[in-house]
């Protein structure tokens, strides 16, 4: 199934890393954590439409890996891979 967002939306897939304590002990992904706030665009809407029609293009595009906002962007579930949908005001930064 392929997705492709409308407007000025953001289809991102979240980066999970492993965590350790510092005691160097790995936490199961079953354990409560906070939500991840890094991910990789999978797929991005055409743009923003202004009053007048214009649309004004998106800052980013499949592939970049990008730092949001922590409870913007909406949850789905595809198949058996969750995914993240945000605005691209969610999206503060692009990670190089």
């Amino acid at each position: 199934m392929k997705i492709k967002p409308l407007s000025d939306h953001v289809l991102i897939e979240p980066v999970r890393e492993e965590e350790k304590t510092k005691g160097g002990i790995l936490l199961p992904e079953t354990a409560e954590k906070e939500k991840p706030e890094q991910g990789k665009v999978v797929a991005a809407g055409p743009g923003r439409k202004t009053s007048s029609g214009k649309i004004v293009p998106m800052d980013v595009k499949a592939g970049d890996k990008v730092l949001f906002t922590k409870y913007g962007p909406n949850e789905v579930k595809i198949g058996d891979k969750e995914y993240l949908i945000a605005k691209e005001e969610d999206i503060l930064a692009i990670l190089e």
